[in-house]
């Protein structure tokens, strides 16, 4: 496989290409590529130095399949040019998402949707990720009503400018702010940009998202996203209703038996999902999981994701690996 990764000097690429190497992803040619000021700069991935190329060259380069991580200007622009070419392209920004001609994948839940036609494949929102991997088993068995969530999003989701903030200010140094407001010893209610409906993009992203993804319009999704000072792991407050009643030994069970999920939950110990822990992990990890004694057939749970892995990197890959399975690219 001929391999392109775009964005290759960003946070998520970074991670990308140590998911690329932890997986042993087959690749025969790989090209760098990122911005013009980072062109000529070199990058090693495992333990061979790369230099880094422009967009334009890499199209030229006709790679089998191009991975972006670049922002979604630079994917609505360059996505299309790649394709062009017959590059496959799985694009880790909003651009193509809820484009009703791209499949917008999660591959434990939808990959097989996946066609050899597919040239841009979307890789979801990293807070929805972790979210419809734990929503969709147990839709699958108690039919969702309603879907009430409120994410605890670390500054590693808005990038290294963000990081750089928070290390700052926990050293004392005045420096380069990312967000409107200190976010040590902090927290906004400020995910992303506001919309005119009072929500923000963030929050419409976990509200419409999950709904493609399952392709069912059935339920409904409320979200408030957080911004908190942890370096890197989301965690997300999830409330849902679903049509049928269920046992918590049966969520449980059927949390456990879901290829990605792993379930975190004694109280008696003290056990339960932290960023700390997922930290560097793929797994989506569930705990506080207890009924909802407000009213029928509800259940409230905490998940917790590396979000630079299973929701953005490892994803993306993932999606890779099934294409090259199933001799699609």
């Amino acid at each position: 496989m001929k391999v392109a990764l775009v964005g290759a000097t960003g946070m998520v690429g970074e991670v990308m290409l140590k998911v690329l190497a932890e997986r042993n992803f087959p690749i025969t040619e790989l090209l760098l590529v990122a911005s013009e000021r980072s062109v000529g700069k070199k990058l090693s991935y495992k333990g061979v130095e790369h230099t880094i190329i422009g967009l334009a060259d890499a199209v030229a380069a006709k790679a089998d399949i191009a991975i972006f991580s670049a922002g979604g200007d630079t994917s609505l622009e360059w996505a299309p040019k790649f394709a062009e070419v017959g590059t496959t392209v799985i694009d880790n920004s909003s651009a193509w998402r809820m484009d009703p001609t791209k499949k917008l994948v999660v591959p434990e839940i939808n990959a097989t949707e996946l066609t050899s036609e597919d040239k841009i494949i979307a890789n979801p929102n990293c807070s929805t990720i972790q979210l419809v991997m734990a929503l969709a088993p147990l839709h699958k068995k108690y039919q969702m009503k309603r879907v009430v969530i409120s994410t605890y999003q670390s500054v590693s989701g808005t990038g290294v400018k963000a990081v750089k903030q928070l290390e700052n200010e926990i050293a004392g140094v005045k420096g380069e702010m990312a967000y409107p407001y200190p976010i040590s010893r902090n927290a906004l209610p400020h995910c992303d940009v506001f919309m005119e409906n009072g929500y923000t993009k963030e929050e419409m992203k976990l509200a419409r998202e999950p709904q493609k993804i399952l392709d069912d319009r059935s339920f409904s999704i409320s979200a408030t996203a957080v911004r908190i000072p942890t370096a890197g792991g989301h965690s997300e407050s999830v409330n849902v209703e679903f049509h049928n009643d269920f046992a918590l030994n049966e969520i449980r069970g059927i949390l456990n038996d879901t290829d990605g999920v792993t379930v975190q939950d004694n109280p008696d110990t003290n056990t339960y999902p932290m960023p700390i822990y997922a930290h560097n992990k793929d797994e989506v990890f569930v705990g506080r999981i207890r009924r909802d004694e407000t009213q029928p057939n509800t259940v409230n749970m905490w998940i917790v994701s590396d979000n630079l892995r299973k929701g953005a990197a490892t994803n993306a890959v993932q999606i890779a690996e099934y294409l090259i399975k199933n001799q699609l690219v």
